[in-house]
């Protein structure tokens, strides 16, 4: 991508509003923070929005998606107020290829378990733990930079059973005080667009003004992003017998082999 990459930092914005110790933490609020710290990474490599539950269709109307590679989700206390009209908005850009960054307690959003089709139900205790989160796949793009493991001084524990499928890539896998583990980094993979769970994050640590995991975040928007020229649903085609040759969704895939036959059938002409 030539461009710089479009992000919209989505934040549910509760916490920071009712809750006196998470305002002590994140004063402007985890989305915008979580935005500092994509652009503290990718630097001019990124256009970075936010967007909150409050706002007219959650601040996520069609125009903004319409204009968004990647789109990060931080939600807790409120998944059951995000519109229905606005979830399926969301559901077709990421079908359609915008990349989706779902964080902590986002698995349990309306989104993403629309996504994954599962429950998206794990096992938790928020009990000042300490949070290793090792590497498993230090080949893939989003481990990139980021230590071995990184160690997190006070996180929220959440830990397996993780409801849900099997991850397309797995890139991080956590462990807890407790000698819980949870699969803390996976990939998955619907329709044209990408998506990346990362656990790290509760509301009542600093975890997202750890270096490491702002750099995790970072690496996450720029894999997300996809490579395909146009947004578009995948879409059920019917071929007749010999259509598949002369077809444009053919010339698209193969160019150089629709040349060829095209230059041979006016050849032969």
């Amino acid at each position: 991508m030539t461009r710089p990459i479009r992000v919209t930092v989505w934040g549910e914005n509760r916490h920071e509003q009712h809750d006196e110790s998470v305002a002590r933490i994140y004063p402007d609020g985890m989305h915008n923070t979580i935005a500092e710290g994509i652009r503290e990474n990718l630097g001019e490599g990124a256009v970075v929005r936010t967007a909150t539950l409050d706002e007219p269709d959650h601040g996520l109307t069609e125009e903004v998606l319409a204009d968004t590679d990647v789109l990060t989700w931080w939600g807790h206390v409120a998944h059951g107020e995000v519109s229905d009209e606005v979830v399926e908005r969301v559901h077709r850009h990421v079908l359609s290829g915008m990349g989706l960054i779902v964080l902590h307690s986002g698995h349990w959003s309306k989104i993403f378990v629309k996504l994954m089709g599962t429950s998206c139900t794990l096992r938790w205790r928020s009990d000042h733990d300490r949070e290793l989160v090792w590497t498993v796949d230090p080949t893939h793009p989003i481990a990139q930079g980021v230590p071995h493991p990184i160690d997190i001084p006070e996180q929220e524990m959440y830990g397996e059973f993780f409801d849900i499928p099997a991850p397309d890539e797995l890139v991080f896998v956590s462990s807890f005080s407790g000698g819980e583990v949870f699969r803390s980094g996976c990939t998955f993979r619907r329709g044209h667009g990408r998506i990346f769970y990362f656990s790290p994050g509760d509301q009542e640590y600093p975890v997202y003004h750890h270096r490491d995991v702002r750099r995790v975040i970072a690496n996450g928007v720029a894999w997300a992003v996809s490579d395909r020229a146009e947004r578009a649903l995948p879409t059920l085609l019917r071929y007749e017998t010999g259509e598949f040759f002369h077809g444009a969704d053919y010339a698209h895939a193969a160019p150089e082999i629709a040349e060829a036959r095209a230059a041979a059938e006016v050849r032969d002409a």
